[in-house]
């Protein structure tokens, strides 16, 4: 799979985005939406440094698939410098290590969205590197399942996943019957299931650690935690800072073009007295997950007129263990027929789902618990404290679990633990399907571009540094993370380093980086 490249609709970043939401126009049956985040990086109070030192790759965010996009980097270019920053004292302290790990087969998104393609692709690569790497998973199989008018859904999920081509996840379709032959503890109620066999587990945080490692393993890559970005700004040609005594052979070419990024690190990873960290670099790649929409919001005065402020908004996942009768037998992952509220691919919920982890442990969730930032520019953390699975969700959770598996007991669950899920819609009134998102931005020209550019700014072709941001990336990222990590290297190759760059590699080096602080880079790690 290596050197190809995921194609949606012939466009560099995909599928056309649709405009901002208001945050005031959706509304849940009778409840106004989940307030959304809206704040930025706190740019007031850091002024503006110049930068001094450079690196070609940053990565803003390591959670799997910051590190992934970043392990990708560094094996691509070697002797390129690729830093992955995080801001919390390790890496995948927030999303990837609060979900099911479970290794999507990739049965639920439409055929040509990037959930679809990312994920098929991504299930293989992790399976492949999973093996090769010695990261611990399982290929469980999966059972959709559902009671009487669930036939029509499951044929029509049938027909879809065998639509996708060659990494077609395989599925059959089963009576209940023969749903309860593998799987004897579902209940009489069930009468068909959808039987995916490429569905897995996998432990995420062995699947960290192993990217963790491979990128720290180049001498010209590093992860560094417990810092923070606090400023964003374009750097261009005429910005060269005057403390710079010599512009190198090539004077002022584009490896002056970029990113200046200010950070600031810490024992703790919390905000010291004010004192930043500046280094430009060559391409910005946005994968904060959770805070996503921060770096963009702050970039807002600088794009053209009347740019909207971007809106998280965030849902909360409880998950509860599980020990009891009414399981015993089960040996595969168990997903009820998803809660629909729109169309065929507009999920609210996949349910309150069965998995199980790789000591043959169960747990049921997620379940889904939307959460109101308390002021629209509020602490970005606000939901920090919500990281406790509720206790009370339990009644609520085993009413949704005895509709498949009757003899669960409501004793036997225990709060287990809880994630945040990043959104890009709140839920109700708006019944379209929400795909990842990739924004596109150049740091020449910001008056010229918008925020929701998700198509590469081709009239900016000629020039200046490259910033990727990867937005509502939520389930099915585990899975798709690999293959984003590819693609983003891909279009990183294709429209950064060109085509020349690959035939005639430099041969020292961090020879674009020789015109700001030489190899600074590793002492500021």
């Amino acid at each position: 799979m290596e050197g190809t490249l995921i194609k949606m609709e012939e466009s560099r970043g995909g599928l056309k985005t649709p405009p901002p939401i208001s945050r005031y126009s959706l509304i849940t049956g009778r409840q106004a939406a989940p307030k959304p985040l809206l704040a930025s990086l706190p740019t007031s109070k850091y002024a503006y440094k110049p930068p001094e030192l450079s690196v070609d790759h940053l990565v803003i965010g390591g959670g799997v698939v910051g590190l992934a996009i970043a392990s990708a980097l560094s094996r691509r270019w070697p002797e390129k410098t690729t830093y992955l920053v995080e801001r919390h004292p390790h890496i995948g302290q927030e999303t990837s290590s609060r979900n099911s790990e479970v290794i999507h087969a990739g049965l639920y998104y439409p055929k040509d969205s990037f959930k679809t393609k990312l994920c098929v692709k991504g299930r293989e690569m992790m399976y492949e590197y999973c093996k090769e790497n010695q990261v611990p998973f399982k290929m469980t199989g999966k059972l959709v399942v559902g009671g009487k008018g669930s036939r029509a859904y499951l044929e029509k999920l049938d027909h879809h996943c065998k639509s996708l081509g060659t990494l077609s996840p395989p599925t059959k379709i089963l009576s209940g019957d023969e749903a309860r032959e593998l799987e004897p503890d579902l209940g009489p109620e069930i009468e068909w299931a959808l039987l995916s066999e490429r569905t897995g587990i996998v432990s995420s945080h062995d699947l960290m650690a192993s990217l963790e490692r491979e990128i720290d393993e180049n001498q010209s890559s590093e992860v560094v935690c417990s810092t923070s970005v606090v400023r964003i700004d374009p750097h261009m040609p005429d910005d060269v800072f005057p403390t710079s005594s010599s512009h190198g052979k090539r004077g002022r070419d584009q490896s002056q073009e970029g990113w200046v990024v200010q950070t600031v690190t810490s024992n703790d990873g919390l905000e010291t007295d004010g004192q930043s960290d500046s280094l430009l670099a060559r391409v910005v790649i946005n994968s904060t997950g959770l805070n996503a929409n921060l770096a963009l919001n702050s970039l807002l005065k600088q794009m053209s007129d009347g740019e909207e402020a971007v809106a998280m908004y965030y849902s909360k996942g409880n998950y509860a263990s599980y020990k009891g009768e009414g399981v015993k037998n089960v040996k595969r992952l168990l997903y009820p027929v998803p809660d629909m509220k729109g169309d065929a691919h507009s999920h609210t919920s996949l349910g309150t789902h069965l998995t199980l982890d790789l000591n043959g442990n169960v747990k049921f969730g997620p379940d889904t618990q939307w959460l109101s930032a308390p002021d629209p520019t509020s602490s970005i953390d606000f939901w920090e404290e919500k990281l406790v699975a509720n206790e009370e969700r339990l009644e609520e959770m085993h009413r949704d679990i005895t509709r498949y598996l009757p003899n669960v007991r409501l004793e036997g669950l225990s709060p287990d633990y809880a994630g945040i899920r990043p959104k890009l819609i709140p839920p109700g009134g708006d019944k379209s399907f929400m795909d990842f998102q990739f924004l596109f931005h150049k740091s020449r020209e910001l008056k010229l571009q918008k925020v929701w550019q998700n198509l590469y700014p081709s009239h900016l072709e000629g020039g200046g540094g490259l910033m990727i941001s990867l937005l509502g990336i939520e389930s099915p990222g585990l899975t798709s993370s690999l293959a984003i990590g590819e693609t983003v290297k891909n279009w990183i190759a294709r429209d950064v380093w060109g085509d020349e760059y690959h035939k005639n590699p430099p041969k020292n080096k961090g020879a674009l980086n020789e015109e700001i602080g030489g190899g600074g880079a590793d002492d500021w790690a």
